[in-house]
């Protein structure tokens, strides 16, 4: 086993891997266990703990109950555990960490990355979210939840508790040895979050980037000086962007045209960010939740939209969240998503979903911007929903850079050269030539998700590098 630490509770002891009191237990763990007091407290009777750092739990877990310890984890997390005779490699619910597997001869391999094990095996893949891989070879779920049936949902919660609901998941991710600041893009998500974390520190950083004039940067000076945060912005131009784009698919580890257009301006975000702060808080997750995209305005039948969120949910491991991971770990801070708490998803999928249906006259995610309005100046609780790469502005910059750098000819050769994903614009080329540079093979391929737009995510099926002799 190895490990890379990002440090950020028990910074000076909670060094990885970490070893247990019984039959030769081991652990590496990327990630937070935001109820990790708790279960200390429950095991600290049976168990010497070395560290204060929220991992070691997972490890004391393991050796008393293997693989079933993963319904006692709120948290996100990628982790691997072993002991003499047995190891469990896992993820957290919807996928938040990553975590790849491969195989050959020795044995399987384990890691936070795609590109390191690349090298070692053509038979790579990603571990599923809410799944985990024992020494039996065999990978088996551990999250199904009574809300991703669609089809069986009851509504059985009142809208009137959003708001505290979401400050719990907000104060629970205020946890940490370091410092922690917001992403705020001046839209609704992002100013909800730092709002509600603004009423529990006495000083909270925010973060806003994009070109010079772009309304992202406007609107969040407007939800910073309404809120209170130290602000912090990032202006970038046209050369920034395309010096930067290979770094960024690198890192990324995709071609996704979308996911790529948002990671751009994140990663220079988050080079912002790390300059002040270790802990970032995103708004990722509230569009998939209360149905915020705008071709939610066609779907017509609450049964039909509440299967809508839950495949969505489901597919942001290979999007939002992976764009959200790659960015901030690249530059080594850790990203936290408080509308991804089980707990606060677990009452938001159980709303009624007739009251996340778009209106007519209405702007999306109505039912949110209602309980919210409150915490927010009313041009940011009411701001129309923008995409994260167009409000960063960096949508026509790329598209031109694309233009300039594919010619007619690649762009029809492209389906030859890439049968099995083609690329339709010289963008998607642009993108694709440069992550087979990086990634070559099918294995690699197999692993990337695609925004389709109506049809939304595609879901394909930082632990550091480990192998298990079987």
């Amino acid at each position: 086993m190895a490990h890379t630490r990002l440090a950020i509770v028990d910074v000076e002891h909670g060094h990885q891997p970490m070893f247990g009191d019984q039959c030769g237990s081991a652990l590496v763990c990327n990630g937070e266990i935001y109820n990790h007091r708790a279960l200390r407290g429950d095991l600290e009777a049976r168990h010497h703990f070395a560290t204060r750092s929220d991992s070691e739990v997972i490890l004391h877990l393991f050796e008393e109950e293997g693989a079933t310890c993963l319904h006692r984890l709120d948290g996100m997390f990628a982790f691997f555990a072993a002991d003499e005779t047995r190891f469990v490699a896992a993820r957290d619910a919807l996928g938040i960490k990553p975590l790849y597997y491969a195989r050959d001869r020795d044995g399987f391999w384990f890691a936070s990355e795609l590109k390191s094990l690349l090298k070692i095996s053509g038979d790579v893949a990603e571990l599923p979210p809410g799944a985990f891989l024992d020494e039996a070879g065999t990978v088996g779920r551990w999250f199904s939840p009574a809300w991703a049936d669609a089809a069986s949902a009851s509504p059985a919660v009142s809208s009137d508790d959003l708001v505290p609901m979401l400050e719990r998941a907000v104060v629970k991710r205020l946890m940490s040895d370091v410092p922690v600041g917001v992403f705020l893009s001046g839209g609704l998500d992002s100013s909800v979050v730092a709002a509600l974390a603004r009423r529990h520190v006495g000083r909270l950083d925010s973060f806003a980037v994009g070109f010079e004039g772009a309304s992202d940067l406007a609107s969040a000076r407007t939800a910073a000086r309404a809120l209170g945060t130290t602000h912090h912005e990032c202006r970038y131009d046209t050369a920034d962007l395309e010096s930067g784009l290979e770094r960024v698919i690198f890192h990324l580890e995709s071609y996704d045209e979308a996911l790529i257009r948002s990671a751009l301006p994140n990663y220079f975000l988050c080079r912002l960010a790390s300059q002040h702060v270790k802990v970032a808080l995103t708004g990722e997750g509230a569009d998939e939740v209360f149905a915020g995209y705008g071709y939610f305005a066609e779907i017509r039948t609450a049964q039909a939209l509440q299967a809508e969120c839950v495949r969505l949910l489901f597919g942001l491991h290979n999007m939002n969240l992976q764009r959200v991971d790659r960015m901030t770990m690249a530059h080594g801070i850790e990203g936290r998503v408080p509308f991804l708490d089980l707990e606060f998803l677990d009452w938001a999928m159980r709303l009624n979903p007739e009251l996340k249906l778009h209106r007519p006259g209405a702007p999306e995610k109505t039912l949110l911007r209602l309980a919210c309005e409150g915490l927010l100046p009313h041009e940011i609780a009411w701001r129309p929903k923008q995409e994260f790469s167009r409000g960063a502005g960096v949508d026509a910059p790329l598209g031109d850079y694309a233009k300039r750098m594919v010619s007619d000819a690649e762009i029809a050769r492209a389906a030859q050269r890439f049968p099995d994903d083609p690329p339709r614009t010289k963008e998607a080329v642009l993108y694709r030539t440069i992550f087979e540079s990086f990634f070559p093979g099918a294995p690699a391929r197999r692993t990337v998700g695609r925004w389709n737009g109506r049809t939304g995510a595609l879901a394909r099926s930082r632990v550091a590098v480990g192998v298990v002799h079987g």
